[in-house]
């Protein structure tokens, strides 16, 4: 599970939500604390997160440093997660392990909470405001100083014409109908479905909620309906 760019004030939610997580799925987490801009720009927090993965990765066959996952991980089923930035991150490992591989984990799926995508032109009912715009932008810029713009293929799919060679079957997308992000959410199962990918998409949209809103109120209803529905789209298929 990966969290934002810039989200270390939210860490201590963060980890309340993924014990919830665990309690409710029955599975092992590894959450990645990956190295923030500005000290330490884009594309560092990919590289980062790469090589927490190949670290999972050898504990293939009872091998690795760590008994935990040693004795209670099944790499044969493997989700990437994330939210909001972390969901762009859990989005490039899936494509990098497409691309690249990743010996001894077999990657089942991926999970991405309000997606952190964004472009130069608005889509759907974005805000077309010259200065709101902007600032996602400057955001942008601040964690990706040598990026061309929003129309980079790390923020923007869309540009990307590997986005085909996703390396997984199945793909949860949930967004949040008051949130900026929410169209890009959209756009990306859109994308995904023209690119050639020839996995499942599927849609869950929080009627009524913003941007993390499962992080700043938990338990509220539209929450835990979010909660069960990653837990049922993990578990599908298991025993």
């Amino acid at each position: 599970m990966v969290e934002g760019f810039a989200s270390k004030q939210l860490s201590p939610l963060f980890h309340n939500y993924l014990n919830s997580f665990v309690a409710e799925a029955n599975v092992v987490v590894i959450s990645v604390e990956y190295r923030r801009a500005p000290e330490h720009p884009i594309p560092i927090a990919y590289d980062d997160s790469w090589a927490a993965l190949k670290w999972v990765a050898s504990h293939t066959d009872g091998k690795g440093p760590d008994e935990w996952l040693k004795n209670h991980a099944d790499l044969e089923s493997v989700f990437f997660s994330g939210d909001s930035s972390g969901a762009n991150i859990a989005h490039h490992m899936g494509l990098r392990a497409g691309l690249e591989g990743l010996a001894g984990v077999k990657l089942d799926g991926i999970v991405l909470v309000h997606p952190f995508f964004w472009g130069k032109e608005p889509i759907g009912g974005e805000d077309t405001d010259a200065e709101k715009r902007g600032k996602v932008e400057a955001l942008w810029r601040f964690t990706c100083p040598a990026t061309s713009g929003v129309d980079d293929p790390y923020i923007n799919p869309g540009t990307d014409p590997k986005l085909g060679s996703l390396g997984c079957k199945r793909v949860l997308i949930c967004i949040a109908e008051k949130d900026m992000l929410k169209d890009r959410g959209w756009y990306y199962s859109e994308l995904l479905g023209k690119s050639g990918y020839r996995g499942v998409v599927e849609v869950m949209e929080a009627q009524g909620e913003d941007h993390d809103f499962h992080l700043m109120n938990s338990t509220c209803e539209n929450s835990v309906a979010l909660l069960k529905r990653i837990v049922s789209f993990i578990n599908q298929g298991q025993a």
